[in-house]
């Protein structure tokens, strides 16, 4: 007996979580964002349309797949399988950043806000993971091939992109 695919699914905390665990109430992360020329309802409607697009890709991996889930700040602790489907929902910067840990895995990615990104590499839509993953399933997915480029800078790190 085979297991079932897993699908794992990449997201970053939004700037709502960031500005409350760092400023620690709601009234001081609206004041910080106020000196600023912005306001907190802002940062609430993004922080809805990540979860919306969180729990609309959820609702759309098949009931009887595996599933896991990371943040971004966990990727270099995580251990992605070969058999994984990556599903990154959120920004271009995150799909690069996830491709740094994959070897090989595919990598859906969703644009919670495809108004404000310019989805180069998240160009699928969130009302369209039903139909992406089901398509995976049954095994008439495309997959558009991508390079990862290495450097090396002088003093020996090496960079991924």
């Amino acid at each position: 007996m085979s297991l079932a695919p897993r699908v794992v699914v990449v997201h970053r905390r939004t700037e709502l979580a960031e500005l409350l665990a760092r400023h620690g109430t709601r009234g001081q992360a609206e004041f910080f964002l106020r000196t600023r020329g912005r306001s907190l309802e802002e940062a609430e409607r993004r922080a809805a349309v990540q979860e919306a697009a969180l729990a609309a890709v959820g609702a759309a991996i098949p009931a009887d797949w595996r599933r896991g889930a990371v943040e971004r700040a966990d990727l270099d602790r995580f251990l992605f399988a070969p058999g994984d489907l990556v599903v990154v929902v959120g920004q271009d910067g995150l799909v690069a950043n996830v491709a740094k840990y994959l070897d090989g895995q595919p990598v859906l990615g969703f644009d919670p806000e495809p108004d404000r990104n310019p989805g180069l590499l998240v160009p699928l839509a969130v009302a369209d993971a039903s139909t992406l993953l089901a398509a995976v399933a049954a095994g008439r997915a495309e997959v558009e091939e991508r390079v990862m480029v290495e450097a090396a800078t002088d003093d020996g790190q090496t960079l991924l992109a």
